[in-house]
């Protein structure tokens, strides 16, 4: 008789990075990648027009989009197979990484991905969860924590807990949120960073931990009751009319919780990364030409339920029809 052999399997980390519609998950992730190139990425999007993909252009990193809803809800089906397709070419060699971080859409409960990445056989054996990363802005209305039960379980689960854009907020912003945190993560690690700038170690080295379990008789999440839009701009355009008809949206919209896009402006060859939350445009970014880009703006609104006839604001503020 042979004697029993077990060939140990070597498991691979993850990492999800969760956070609220912009606190700054892609801006973290993308000087993470700065320092930990080697790594595959998982950003899922609820829009249906891939944007925060944009951020890491200039990575060279396996990078997967799952688009069109939420891992938590809409797209859950999808991130078993994915991780299976990348282990397999882990382990083929033909996609050599150290680690697979998942960045969840902005209106996501990271439970659900918790409990695929802790309950699922095959995954167990080849992924090793780490740990959470919750993004919180310093300057987000803390009105959105009892209003968005999303945000709460964002923080929650959350092992490790980063404050974004400090540099954009008073003493006062951030003692206020510091004491909500108090309350809502009372036992994370606590981070602040600006610009996403962070040491890897800081954010990536997790104190081993006992974790509960997501309830094994969870029913499924009900419906966030988001909404969003996609428009696709075919010609560039001055900037000041696109500035102008997205802060009259952002500022007449209370239901508008995120814009971001991807656009093109009148004699600029280099896209430009447009961003905002409910109330708030911020600066452009220029970003980098590429042989891949194809000339076409695109824009996504995401609100809290629908907003009747906001297509057509939108195109009216844009003059296009």
């Amino acid at each position: 008789m042979k004697p029993f052999s077990s060939k140990v399997i070597e498991r691979i980390p993850v990492f999800i990075i969760s956070g609220f519609l912009g606190s700054g998950k892609t801006t973290l992730l993308n000087r993470l990648l700065s320092h930990a190139p080697k790594s595959a990425v998982i950003i899922n999007e609820f829009g249906i027009a891939p944007i925060d993909q944009q951020l890491l252009r200039d990575h060279k990193v396996p990078l997967s989009t799952l688009v069109g809803g939420c891992l938590c809800c809409q797209v859950k089906g999808s991130l078993t197979p994915l991780l299976k397709n990348l282990r397999m070419a882990w382990d083929s060699g033909d996609s050599p990484f150290e680690r697979v971080i998942i960045e969840t859409s902005g209106v996501a409960n990271p439970e659900p991905v918790l409990d695929i990445l802790l309950r699922e056989r095959w995954l167990v054996k080849r992924y090793s969860l780490q740990g959470v990363i919750s993004t919180v802005s310093a300057i987000m209305d803390e009105d959105h924590f009892d209003y968005f039960p999303e945000a709460q379980a964002q923080l929650a689960w959350a092992d490790t807990v980063v404050m974004t854009q400090t540099d954009l907020a008073s003493a006062q912003q951030i003692e206020r949120m510091n004491t909500r945190l108090d309350q809502l993560a009372p036992a994370a690690t606590r981070l602040t960073v600006v610009q996403g700038e962070i040491g890897p170690n800081a954010l990536l080295n997790f104190p081993k931990k006992i974790r509960r379990l997501p309830d094994a008789e969870r029913p499924d999440l009900p419906d966030h009751g988001f909404s969003s839009i996609t428009l696709q701009l075919e010609a560039p355009m001055p900037w000041e009319r696109l500035q102008s008809a997205l802060l009259y949206l952002t500022m007449h919209y209370k239901q508008l919780v995120r814009l971001k896009g991807l656009v093109y402006i009148s004699g600029q060859e280099q896209p430009w990364l447009v961003q905002g939350t409910a109330g708030k445009l911020y600066p452009p970014t220029q970003l980098p030409s590429r042989s891949s880009d194809d000339g076409i703006g695109r824009l996504v609104f995401i609100s809290k339920g629908e907003i009747t006839g906001m297509t057509e604001a939108i195109l009216t503020q844009l003059r296009m029809i």
